[in-house]
C-alpha cells in the first residue's frame, strides 16, 4: 500500500510524485492554500501554456520551472516525465484554468502513472462544470459532463440525437463563435428545454443568463460573443419529475 499524502509531508518523501493541480477558472484568489504550497515545492510544472500558468505564479510570487505540456506534445513527451518521476522528481500538472483533464490534456500521463505504479496526488480546486451547476436552477443530483461537441457535420448531429434521451442535466463546454447555432441545433434535437449559460466565469465580465433554449439562442442572435462559454441543458425527464 502507498504511503499517504498530508500537506505536510506530501513533498518531502524521497519518491517520485505527480501532482494534478486545479488552479482558478477566472479569479486569481480561486486557489487553494495547498495549491500554492504545491506549485511552489515541485520540482516542475507542466502547463498547458507556460504564458497563463505564469500570470497565477507570479500573482503569488512562485518562481517554479515551466514546461509546456499540451494537446499536441503530450504523447512525445510524457515518456520523459514519466522517466523523472520514477527518477524521484516532484512534478505538478495544471491546466489553463481549472481541474487538469477535465476536457485538458494529462490523461496519458496520468494513465502512464498508473501503469508504472507512480503515486498520483490530486489537488482539487475550481472547475467551471460544477461553478456553472452549482448557480443554473437545474437538477444536480446526477449531471452529465459532455465536454465540446463535435463542431460540425453528421458527427455533430448524431452526438445530439445520442444524447436527446439522457435523464439528467448535461454540461457542455463550446466556442462563443458556435453559441448561437449550437442553441439552435439543441433545441431542434431536444425541444425547448430550460438551460443556463455561463460566460467568463468568474472573470470581470462574468455573465450568467438562465431561460429555454429558443430564449437563449435568442439573446445570442446577432451578438459578438467573447469569452469562455459553459453550458447545462436540462435532462430528458426533468420536466416529468417537477
Amino acid at each position: 500500500m502507498s504511503s499517504e499524502h498530508t500537506p505536510e509531508n506530501e513533498t518531502a518523501d524521497s519518491g517520485g510524485v505527480l501532482y494534478v493541480v486545479a488552479t482558478p477558472i477566472g479569479h486569481l484568489d480561486d486557489v487553494t492554500r495547498r495549491a500554492l504550497e504545491i506549485l511552489g515545492a515541485v520540482d516542475l510544472i507542466l502547463c498547458e501554456d507556460t504564458r497563463r500558468t505564469r500570470i497565477l505564479l507570479r500573482h503569488y510570487d512562485i518562481t517554479g520551472h515551466c514546461e509546456s505540456f499540451h494537446d499536441h506534445n503530450e504523447r512525445r513527451k510524457t515518456p520523459t516525465v514519466i522517466a523523472a518521476l520514477e527518477a524521484g522528481r516532484k512534478i505538478a500538472l495544471v491546466t489553463d484554468a481549472g481541474t487538469p483533464l477535465v476536457s485538458d490534456p494529462g490523461y496519458r500521463l496520468v494513465n502512464g502513472c498508473v501503469d508504472c505504479g507512480i503515486p498520483v496526488v490530486p489537488i482539487p480546486g475550481a472547475s467551471a462544470v460544477t461553478a456553472l451547476l452549482s448557480v443554473a436552477g437545474l437538477p444536480t443530483d446526477r449531471f452529465y459532463f459532455e465536454g465540446f461537441l463535435p463542431p460540425r457535420g453528421a458527427k455533430r448531429t448524431r452526438r445530439i440525437d445520442a444524447l436527446a434521451g439522457m435523464p439528467c442535466t448535461i454540461v457542455l463546454f463550446e466556442s462563443p463563435y458556435r453559441l448561437e447555432r449550437t442553441l439552435d441545433a439543441l433545441r431542434e434535437g431536444w425541444g425547448d428545454r430550460r438551460g443556463c449559460m455561463g460566460r467568463e466565469l468568474t472573470k470581470k465580465f462574468e455573465e450568467i443568463r438562465r431561460g429555454t433554449l429558443s430564449e437563449l439562442a435568442a439573446w445570442a442572435h446577432g451578438r459578438t460573443i467573447r469569452g469562455e462559454i459553459t453550458l447545462a441543458i436540462e435532462g430528458a425527464d426533468t420536466k416529468s419529475s417537477r
